[in-house]
C-alpha cells in the first residue's frame, strides 16, 4: 500500500490542483518504503512544484534515508504521556481493570487512549496474551475474525444506506465491506505484533535491573521468571524480528507466510 502511495504522488503532483492553490500529498508510515521507493521519492522532495506540499508521517525517523530526512522539515508530535492517559482510564467507566493492568495499557498504548481502551476490553486482552504466549496463529485467528465482523457491519451500514436512497451498487458495497475487514485485520494484527515487540522490549529492561521503564507492570513476576540468566542479545534481536515482520505486512505479502516465517526465525536466531 506504502508503495502504490508513492508512486500515485509522484504521478499526480506534476498536475495543478483543480480546485483552491495547493495540494497537499500525506504518506503515512514513510519508513515502510523500501529504500529504492525512498530514492525514486527524492526528486519530488528536493524539487517539487510551487503548489504542493509534501507531508511524511513516521514514528520511526531514523529508519528514513538520511537523503529522505535532509530534504524534510522535522516536526516532532508527542503523544500523551503515560500518566495522562492511565488518569482517563481511571476516570473511564467503560475501563474494565485493576490498577496494574491500566498501568500496563496506558504504556503499552503509546499515548493512545483508543488503543489502551481496546486493551482493556475481551479482544485486546486476548490478542495480548497471544502475543505474550507468542502463538502467531491465535493471534492471526483474532485478528482475522475481526476483519470479519468490521466487513459484516460496513456491509449492513452501506446497504441500509442503499435502502434509504443513496446510490450504491453491490460491486462498491462488496468492495468498501471487503476493504473495511481487510484494513481492521491488518490493524489487530499489526497491533499483535507490537505487543510482542514490547514484551521483548520489557525482558531486556527486567534482565537490566531498569523495572521502572517496564510497559507490562501487570505481569512483572513473569518477566522475571523469564528474564532469570537471560541473554539480552535474545530479546533484543527478537524484537528486532517482530518489527522486520511488521514492515513486511505493509507490502502486502502472506500474512501468514510472514507470521511462519517470523516463528521459524525466532527459533533458529533467537536462543
Amino acid at each position: 500500500m506504502v508503495e502504490e502511495v508513492r508512486e500515485q504522488v509522484i504521478r499526480a503532483s506534476a498536475y495543478r490542483p483543480y480546485e483552491g492553490g495547493k495540494r497537499v500529498f500525506v504518506i503515512e508510515a514513510a519508513e515502510a518504503m523500501r529504500d529504492e521507493s525512498q530514492n525514486a521519492l527524492l526528486k519530488t522532495l528536493e524539487e517539487p512544484p510551487a503548489f504542493v506540499h509534501l507531508i511524511l508521517l513516521t514514528s520511526e525517523p531514523a529508519a528514513l534515508l538520511e537523503t529522505i530526512a535532509s530534504r524534510c522539515q522535522p516536526v516532532d508530535f508527542a503523544p500523551l504521556p503515560p500518566e495522562a492517559v492511565e488518569a482517563l482510564l481511571r476516570d473511564d467507566s467503560a475501563a474494565d481493570g485493576d490498577a496494574e493492568e491500566i498501568a500496563a495499557a496506558a504504556r503499552l498504548s503509546a499515548g493512545d487512549l483508543e488503543l489502551a481502551r481496546l486493551l482493556l476490553g475481551e479482544q485486546g486482552r486476548k490478542l495480548r496474551e497471544q502475543a505474550v504466549a507468542q502463538d502467531w496463529s491465535a493471534m492471526l485467528k483474532i485478528a482475522e475474525r475481526a476483519g470479519e465482523e468490521a466487513e459484516s457491519a460496513v456491509r449492513e451500514v452501506l446497504e441500509e444506506e442503499k435502502e434509504a436512497g443513496m446510490k450504491r451498487s453491490a460491486r462498491d458495497i462488496a468492495d468498501a465491506a471487503k476493504r473495511a475487514g481487510r484494513r481492521r485485520r491488518t490493524d489487530l494484527l499489526d497491533l499483535g505484533l507490537r505487543l510482542a515487540a514490547a514484551w521483548y522490549r520489557d525482558l531486556v529492561a527486567t534482565a537490566s535491573g531498569a523495572a521502572d521503564v517496564i510497559y507490562n507492570r501487570d505481569r512483572l513476576a513473569e518477566l522475571q521468571s523469564q528474564a532469570t540468566g537471560l541473554d539480552l542479545n535474545s530479546p533484543r534481536r527478537a524484537a528486532e524480528l517482530v518489527e522486520d515482520t511488521r514492515r513486511r505486512l505493509d507490502l502486502n505479502v502472506s500474512e501468514e507466510l510472514a507470521l511462519e516465517a517470523l516463528s521459524f526465525r525466532l527459533a533458529r536466531e533467537v536462543a
